[in-house]
């Protein structure tokens, strides 16, 4: 797993759209953000990826490269390939992203308003077959819920629960999403020129732009 301060690994993805195939190691000397999301995931599409081509933007003469990571850990059947290049290729979206965008007024023509001119690889997905759904369940309560142990016993059973019937349901395991045990979408990496990673977070509004600069010192 890769942990903040240490070697990035490299993605493991099924393919690339909107850019040539790459990866970390090719690209030792250049500061990398990677932004992770789903197809369907709201916020993914009212904040993150708007956030991240602002960065693109502003950081398009420098030795920043800017890449998407489109994975999926539920929701399989709108999280695919096949969406995510509707979406690349037209702008079109899906399931609860076209719902919320909708409402809000932010497509047009029932397309995104924007282009993602970054290029997105797609997390290769692996068939999830758990052998002990309890032992997978206080794994991810581990990741997820550090102080779960401090928890009411009446929380600590509600999660239980509710992760026990998580994996029950899931279909596919997202390699890179797991590799850097990453808790949802929309996610946020960040390498330096050396190829460590410097940053991880969950969610947006974390002054990547400062984030960034201290990178390109």
């Amino acid at each position: 797993m890769a942990q903040v301060n240490s070697p990035a690994i490299d993605l493991d993805v099924d393919g690339w759209l909107g850019g040539p195939p790459t990866n970390i190691s090719n690209e030792r000397g250049k500061p990398i953000l990677i932004k992770v999301f789903q197809v369907n995931c709201p916020g993914c599409f009212t904040h993150a990826i708007p956030e991240t081509l602002e960065i693109s933007a502003k950081f398009k003469d420098s030795p920043l490269l800017v890449w998407g990571l489109a994975t999926a850990f539920e929701d399989f059947q709108l999280n695919t390939f096949e969406n995510l290049k509707k979406l690349i290729d037209f702008g079109e979206v899906v399931g609860e992203t076209h719902a919320v965008l909708n409402s809000q007024g932010l497509l047009n023509n029932n397309r995104l308003d924007y282009s993602i001119t970054f290029p997105v690889a797609w997390d290769r997905l692996v068939p999830y077959h758990s052998m002990d759904y309890l032992s997978d369940a206080h794994d991810f309560i581990k990741k997820d819920f550090p102080q779960f142990d401090s928890f009411p016993e009446k929380n600590q059973k509600l999660i239980l629960n509710q992760v026990m019937s998580y994996l029950k349901g899931k279909k596919y395991t997202a390699k890179t999403f797991e590799t850097y045990q990453l808790k949802g979408t929309p996610s946020t990496l960040l390498i330096d020129r050396n190829g460590v990673l410097r940053g991880k977070w969950f969610g947006s509004g974390f002054a990547l732009k400062e984030e960034v600069e201290k990178l390109l010192l």
